[in-house]
């Protein structure tokens, strides 16, 4: 099974463009898949052959992460995985049938997407120490985020050319390579102005690098590092919630359409494919209306 799990690796970096994060995750998904073959057969992993898995293998799987309390979205998630594997199987003719058509994608529950509210924005973006580099850096991702409303994988990946401050737009590399220009407000410009300026050069050492977000070591910043870094001032201003830099991104698709924004227009502005995913953000500010309503109109 490893060897047409690698040939399908492949094929989603040449053929598909898939991001390295798609090809690890889908990759983690089907090695987990094998797993629980190779126990459920008796065999080792190496021993596990596409040939043996048929709907009722994949459905037990299912149950089985089921039962371990992972969310339905994860669910989905590691079967698109296997879905996508399988039909890879089919067109090479490494398997006659596909099992995956017989099994039913898990029905996802509809969670609304977590926002900050303004005035929690407000001190989450003051929160750290610019007297310091990585204050300035910590100011710049945290504005740029916000104001922009980047994926954390899209931010860590743009390099010093990619941010234009006179005409203010940052270029940024979205899902399945598609390249988007968004806008910059000018909180996240005067932010970027003052960390290119006396943040990153104490930042950079010895290391040459074109990478826009840097680490204490010069090299270029990590997804990881930049969840570490929300982390760290969102205990600061002691937010009750779980946060994360994908947070900051919800917060500024509802905050737009509260403004009055156009829901195409953010679609846009998120590099979304589908308006369907744009429009969960609807939800939200249809919810905090009603809360307002409820709050404000004598006879509600």
């Amino acid at each position: 099974m490893y060897t047409f799990i690698d040939s399908f690796i492949v094929y989603l970096k040449v053929e598909k463009n898939a991001s390295p994060r798609t090809q690890e995750s889908y990759q983690r998904d089907i090695w987990q898949f094998v797993d629980f073959l190779a126990d459920e057969f008796k065999v080792s992993g190496e021993q596990v052959t596409p040939q043996q898995v048929d709907h009722l293998s994949v459905r037990k799987y299912l149950a089985e992460l089921q039962k371990k309390g992972l969310y339905r979205s994860t669910i989905a998630r590691k079967l698109a995985a296997l879905r996508s594997f399988y039909r890879f199987l089919s067109r090479e003719e490494v398997v006659s049938g596909n099992p995956m058509l017989r099994v039913s994608t898990p029905k996802l529950e509809k969670r609304l997407p977590e926002f900050l509210y303004e005035d929690e924005i407000r001190s989450l973006m003051e929160a750290p120490d610019t007297q310091k580099a990585s204050g300035l850096r910590d100011r710049a991702i945290l504005e740029v985020l916000y104001s922009s409303g980047l994926r954390v994988s899209e931010l860590v990946g743009m390099d010093i050319g990619d941010s234009d401050l006179e005409l203010e737009y940052v270029r940024v590399m979205g899902k399945g390579a598609k390249e988007r220009i968004v806008p910059m407000g000018s909180y996240a410009i005067k932010a970027l102005n003052g960390y290119l300026a006396d943040g990153r050069p104490q930042l950079t050492g010895k290391q040459s690098t074109g990478a826009l977000f840097l680490n204490k070591s010069g090299g270029r910043l990590t997804a990881r590092s930049v969840r570490n870094i929300v982390d760290k001032y969102v205990k600061q201003v002691s937010i009750q919630r779980r946060i994360s830099p994908h947070t900051l991104r919800h917060s500024f698709a509802t905050h737009l359409l509260d403004g009055g924004a156009d829901l195409r227009a953010v679609q846009e502005l998120l590099g979304h494919v589908k308006m369907s995913t744009t429009q969960i953000y609807t939800h939200v500010t249809k919810q905090k209306l009603r809360s307002v309503y409820e709050k404000s109109h004598p006879r509600a």
